[in-house]
């Protein structure tokens, strides 16, 4: 008997989620997930999970080269600012140092790269996060809370290009997992 799924009933899905007691269980379905084309497929562990980034085929990061941008951005400005405040717009001679004394810019100059690098990768990480973000779908099943103490789950979200909710029900099914529930949009 073929069970009809809310999607087909016409209400919205955001997904399928499979719930597996270890990572390297879950490791191995994001694995069997993305050798049937899934490549949005969505793992949630308590912990880092090594090689999981590889399996799923994340893309990487733009953090790094975010704060490296901001941080060059702050030194550069405040070295800037520094340098025009004491030799364009109000040079003063002080006991015959030169107006460009770059050792006495150094310090401003290091704390500000310093912050500009912190924001920037701040700002960085919560774009590329999607916050802030006050719901999420997922949220809607009970079981979910466990992903941040001792359980993993694999979620096949339905705008992955390849979701069709019998075949990816049929994939999880497959993998054993300890719970499977579709997770209403």
């Amino acid at each position: 008997m073929r069970q009809e799924t809310r999607q087909e009933a016409g209400k919205a899905v955001y997904g399928l989620l499979a719930e597996f007691p270890n990572a390297d269980s879950l490791c191995a379905a994001a694995k069997e997930a993305r050798a049937h084309g899934y490549t949005h497929a969505e793992a949630y562990s308590p912990f880092p999970v090594g090689g999981l980034e590889e399996v799923l085929g994340t893309r990487r990061s733009w953090v790094a080269p975010a704060a490296l941008v901001g941080g060059a951005l702050g030194g550069a400005a405040t070295y800037f600012l520094q340098w025009y405040a004491a030799v364009i717009d109000y040079p003063i001679n002080v006991g015959g140092r030169p107006l460009h004394s770059w050792p006495s810019f150094i310090p401003a100059t290091f704390e500000l790269t310093i912050l500009g690098a912190a924001v920037a990768a701040v700002l960085a990480m919560l774009i590329q996060n999607g916050l802030p973000k006050l719901y999420h779908p997922l949220f809607e099943v009970e079981e979910f809370e466990l992903a941040s103490r001792n359980r993993f789950f694999l979620c096949l979200p339905a705008h992955d290009p390849v979701f069709a909710p019998g075949p990816a029900r049929e994939l999880l099914e497959g993998l054993h997992p300890m719970l499977l529930r579709e997770v209403p949009a």
